[in-house]
């Protein structure tokens, strides 16, 4: 044999011990393959052997909490696509309830087919096209919400507070949307920045926090900064978060020293501090933070900062309590990715804002109004607040004769309102 091929033989054999020996540190790996080449061999259809390891990963992961997921090749071109700011779709955020199993409605995004078809914070999505959501992982369910724009789906929600699902059918559309808007738009369509009736007040809603967010805050800020600014109102009502560098920047923007958020991996070991850079902030003037129960995830790590900071404060209802960190790891050879928790954020002062399995009322979890700033928006005073801000966001009428496209009819927010009652007295000290 040529000395060549006998060196080859070697490597190929000392790599397969080694690759033996790593299997053999997980015992159930070899059982693992058995299984599959069992089933391969043996069950009564054929079967591919990438659904086998699709359902596998899935069936591993399942078992974590409900934030980590296997994304198959396909969901994940469009996971990146969301962050991205731009994809084909209905425009939802969607969350799983970790005790019902339902699906539940985070924020329909402003300006998109869904939000201006209706659906609301808060619905439970119970049938796709007529299909019960039951038993659907929730990248299924946002599968089947998505496809080719033009075409419709029609979702079956059950609103809060409702016992009756209602259908809505939505026309699909390339999806591209802004994150941070205003309180009202101008005659073009662009948003204006500042609080309608009170233009000392500025206003900033931020909808969800990805690629382009941070970018967009400070373009609004460098306008609303070129008049002199009384105080400034943050929205964060039913932002369901996002990236975590996004909010990092966002809360950078306004402390000049000091912890933003603190990462911790297994154990409680501190994983990355992240802290302001102190250039670049907005410290002249009193902040108010608008946060809601759909207040989760990014948006909780701004409230919490800017509130520990005593930069702002919190007013409304107590958050989510979305205290965990998912990264995307790709698999090997396009197999998808894993979106898996790794680590849990840490608000400056220390406290962990996730919200346990078996977490009451009375433990320490998410962010809380500070003292004399809780408002409590429920019931019918929700959904007339749902659809009067709906109205307010639309472009332009949507069709001649429909209700939703009139002007918005004055009404009463009373969380915003008590935010504007703090900064009009914090700006006459």
């Amino acid at each position: 044999m040529p000395r060549r091929n006998l060196y080859l033989l070697l490597g190929v054999a000392l790599v397969a011990v080694i690759c033996y020996q790593k299997v053999q540190k997980n015992r159930y790996g070899l059982l693992m393959v058995d299984v599959m080449n069992l089933i391969e061999r043996r069950y009564l259809e054929p079967v591919a052997a990438a659904d086998l390891f699709q359902g596998a990963v899935e069936g591993m992961v399942g078992r974590l909490d409900t934030y980590s997921a296997y994304i198959a090749p396909a969901p994940f071109r469009e996971f990146q696509e969301t962050l991205d700011q731009e994809f084909g779709g209905v425009g939802m955020e969607v969350a799983q309830d970790p005790k019902t199993k339902e699906f539940v409605v985070i924020s329909p995004l402003v300006g998109t087919p869904a939000y201006e078809a209706g659906v609301r914070a808060g619905d439970r999505i119970v049938r796709i096209n007529g299909q019960s959501t039951q038993g659907f992982s929730l990248q299924d369910t946002v599968r089947r919400m998505r496809g080719k724009p033009g075409d419709p789906v029609t979702v079956s929600v059950r609103h809060e507070g409702e016992l009756e699902p209602v259908d809505i059918t939505i026309i699909r559309a390339i999806i591209r949307f802004d994150t941070v808007l205003g309180d009202a738009r101008n005659s073009d369509g662009s948003w204006n920045y500042r609080l309608q009736g009170h233009p000392q007040i500025g206003y900033l809603r931020i909808t969800s926090f990805g690629e382009k967010t941070a970018h967009e805050m400070a373009v609004a800020m460098a306008g609303l900064t070129r008049q002199p600014l009384d105080g400034l109102i943050l929205d964060l009502r039913d932002d369901p978060g996002g990236l975590l560098d996004a909010a990092v920047a966002v809360c950078d923007m306004f402390i000049d020293m000091g912890v933003i958020v603190t990462t911790r991996s297994r154990g409680g070991q501190i994983r990355r501090t992240y802290s302001a850079s102190g250039t670049g902030t907005y410290t002249k003037f009193p902040m108010a933070v608008l946060v809601n129960h759909f207040s989760a995830s990014a948006s909780e790590i701004v409230a919490a900062c800017l509130q520990d900071h005593q930069r702002a404060k919190i007013v409304g209802q107590r958050t989510w309590g979305k205290g965990t960190v998912q990264e995307l790891i790709d698999l090997d050879e396009g197999r998808g990715a894993l979106k898996l928790t790794t680590s849990s954020y840490w608000r400056p002062t220390g406290q962990n804002i996730h919200r346990a399995k078996d977490a009451t009322a009375d433990d320490a979890w998410g962010v809380v109004p500070n003292d004399g700033y809780e408002v409590v928006v429920e019931g019918d005073e929700l959904s007339q607040w749902i659809r009067w801000r709906q109205r307010r966001d639309l472009r332009k009428p949507s069709a001649e004769g429909d209700q939703r496209a009139q002007p918005a009819k004055p009404l009463v927010d009373r969380p915003l309102a008590k935010a504007l009652e703090y900064l009009q007295a914090a700006a006459a000290k």
